[in-house]
């Protein structure tokens, strides 16, 4: 019988580990893990566990000489001159030892959850170790070595044959994944995410739409800092139901990054665990709706990883499965567990998020430029002509 959902971990993820002081932090896929088992909303024959990815499936997406340095970093042996022209050893993408293992593990997981999807064995899937959508051809990028979400597209395109709709809702623009897929018109990709005037990687502008035949299938939706829930889930599901009726996909791929969250220390939007809870509903119903259920998901950026991420992404396997937690009250015994590691005071609830300041400089110019924004994203002009810019 069919299962509503996998979910892909393992405590290996740990590996996945640039240093202590690094603002990406491991640790995150273990208390959503435990969260979800604590509240009694997962048992052990819903969780699969990541298979390594092999060089072959590397290469669907990245060039073979930045996996062979990879592997020289992974092994400590690389030149760093020849490692920062790849992006390793830099600030934000340190090399650690078995970088190339700990990174070819992620994009196994997220593997395995497509073909739990696709060879029938679950109508969704979600990876809680994935999500590393910076990654390039030939480049480390943001926290990212191997793209997972790219390779997971090109596997699916090679082995399945189906038009994928990626969507994309961290804070940060999937720049690793449009590009990977700019001039594809069998991949149509979604990002809503902090404008680049403020935030990494500074990409992700309404004029990016596609190049060649990819014309009209890129969609960016850049929201200004400080939006809140109300205006991000308004321009969420317009985009999201408009593109998927123009786009009409096989299977839908989302990449869950939780850092709008108002708390967390990379970003400047303001959103609270509101729209946490309606993002994944949104993507099951659309999902039932154009792909008979077929929905990959992965994890992605969230850097206050104590109080918003485990619950963040817990609500994707909620909406996978149909479930709402017995209480609204969090486990005593994962909050007694975490709040001794953690430096901040853990939510007791499943929705509260104390000391929110509700004072937002601009609300409603805020909610203007976003609306402006979406427009111009949505400009059914350029989605009917699909004419590329000269």
């Amino acid at each position: 019988m069919k299962k509503d959902a996998y979910l892909i971990y393992s405590e290996d993820y740990h590996s996945y580990q640039f240093n202590e002081n690094h603002p990406f932090n491991p640790i995150r896929s273990q208390l959503v893990y435990e969260l979800l088992k604590e509240s009694q909303l997962i048992n052990d024959t819903d969780v699969l566990f990541p298979r390594v990815a092999t060089d072959e499936e590397l290469l669907l997406f990245h060039d073979s000489h930045y996996i062979e340095q990879v592997k020289k970093a992974s092994q400590e042996t690389i030149n760093e001159q020849i490692a920062e022209q790849f992006g390793l050893g830099t600030e934000d993408t340190p090399i650690f030892k078995n970088m190339h293992e700990a990174s070819s593990l992620i994009v196994g997981g997220t593997l395995t959850a497509v073909d739990a999807v696709l060879e029938g064995k679950a109508n969704h899937a979600f990876n809680l170790g994935g999500g590393l959508h910076h990654g390039f051809k030939r480049k480390a990028s943001g926290f990212c070595v191997y793209n997972d979400c790219a390779i997971a597209i090109k596997y699916i395109q090679k082995k399945y044959g189906l038009k994928v709709l990626y969507v994309d809702t961290d804070a940060h623009h999937g720049d690793g994944v449009q590009w990977a897929f700019y001039d594809d018109p069998t991949v149509c990709t979604l990002s809503i995410h902090e404008t680049g005037r403020y935030l990494f990687p500074g990409t992700g502008g309404v004029n990016e739409r596609g190049q060649g035949k990819g014309f009209g299938f890129s969609f960016n939706v850049p929201i200004d800092a400080f939006t809140e829930d109300d205006s991000f889930l308004v321009n969420y599901k317009k985009a999201l139901s408009e593109i998927a009726e123009y786009f009409k996909p096989d299977i839908i791929f989302t990449q869950n990054g939780s850092d709008s969250h108002c708390y967390d220390p990379l970003t400047h939007l303001c959103t609270t665990m509101k729209t946490f809870q309606e993002i994944p509903k949104i993507a099951h119903e659309i999902a039932h709706k154009y792909c008979e259920g077929r929905w990959i998901a992965v994890a992605g950026g969230g850097y206050d990883y104590w109080r918003v991420v485990p619950r963040a992404w817990a609500n994707v396997w909620l909406a996978m499965t149909n479930q709402q937690p017995s209480s609204e009250q969090i486990p005593k015994s994962w909050l007694e567990k975490w709040q001794k590691e953690s430096n901040v005071t853990l939510p007791k609830t499943w929705t509260d998020d104390p000391s929110i300041v509700r004072n937002i400089p601009r609300k409603k110019e805020i909610e203007e430029y976003n609306s402006q924004i979406l427009n111009r994203a949505l400009d059914p002009l350029y989605i009917q002509q699909k004419k590329p810019f000269i």
